[in-house]
């Protein structure tokens, strides 16, 4: 392997944004990180090594993916914007064991693809600096695709990671921590500051660890679990009760199918949906559908 030549130095970032006459682009979300001590750190939380297959997504000029590379068994990039790919062939040519794959992530389908590139059913730990504008559609998507993940690592903004991370009965809580609760454990591993980057953003970031676990109560379709959920939340300060029967109707057959589920989950419809756990919103799921409010 060639001399690595620290992509992700101040310097050397600011140096190669020049050479191409290139600057962030606002529309695909870039930021360039530029701290050593935050790029090991995500290492570290992604406990790499030499056996992993890596997935990163928005790669930029290479920052990150040249720590990737040092650390794992091999890395696939994927990179929307053209300029950048040009950009990562020099940059990274040092390492012979990426793959950059000009793709918007969002279009990819990533089971075959991971399947082609690692192997079918290999193990895949996904490690990136999301662009904040879609972070939530590239982690559910990656939640969803199917493929064998051991974990992901993923900076995105320290809003959003508090989101991810709260617990029931707090402002923090919704939608998305209930969907990432189905799916896996997640813990904040790095706080990250705007300084960190250039340029830099607007506000302060988050490295957060997402691992594996089995569903608690795992349910046939969990597309319509989470439809569920979003509706209970439709308007957070009003009742759940309020929030169902905007949803289903305000019938008295079916507000007498309402009381019905809600009884037999256990859950008063005075409360409100951010006091509600994972496990009690599937009880009122399966419950629903028991009574015929829908069928799944």
């Amino acid at each position: 392997m060639a001399k690595t030549i620290d992509i992700a130095s101040p310097a050397r970032t600011q140096a190669i944004l020049n050479q191409y006459g290139l600057r962030a682009k606002k529309k695909f979300g870039q930021n360039f990180l530029t701290d050593g001590n935050i790029l090991s750190g995500i290492v570290d939380a992604a406990n790499l090594t030499k056996e992993d297959h890596v997935v990163e997504i928005g790669p930029g000029i290479g920052g990150l993916t040249e720590y990737l590379a040092r650390a794992a068994k091999d890395v696939l990039a994927f990179e929307i914007d053209s300029d950048m790919v040009k950009v990562l062939s020099e940059t990274l040519a040092p390492y012979d064991n990426v793959e950059v794959r000009e793709q918007d992530v969002l279009e990819a389908d990533l089971k075959t693809v991971f399947a082609e590139t690692f192997g079918e059913g290999e193990p895949v730990k996904v490690v990136a600096n999301l662009p904040y504008y879609i972070t939530t559609p590239i982690l559910l998507a990656l939640l969803q695709a199917g493929f064998n993940w051991q974990q992901l690592v993923v900076m995105m903004q320290k809003e959003v990671a508090d989101r991810l991370a709260a617990k029931p009965g707090t402002k923090e809580y919704g939608v998305l921590t209930v969907m990432l609760d189905y799916y896996a454990q997640v813990e904040t591993a790095l706080k990250v500051p705007a300084a960190a980057f250039n340029p830099a953003p607007n506000v302060d970031s988050a490295v957060v660890s997402l691992t594996p676990k089995p569903a608690e109560r795992p349910v046939e379709k969990p597309a319509k679990l989470f439809s569920l959920v979003k509706s209970c939340f439709a308007h957070r300060r009003k009742s759940l009760w309020n929030n169902l029967t905007q949803r289903f109707g305000k019938e008295e057959e079916t507000k007498d199918k309402l009381h019905a589920a809600l009884d037999e989950a256990g859950i008063d419809q005075g409360i409100r949906a951010e006091r509600l756990t994972l496990g009690e919103f599937t009880d009122l799921f399966l419950a629903l559908q028991k009574h015929g409010v829908y069928d799944i």
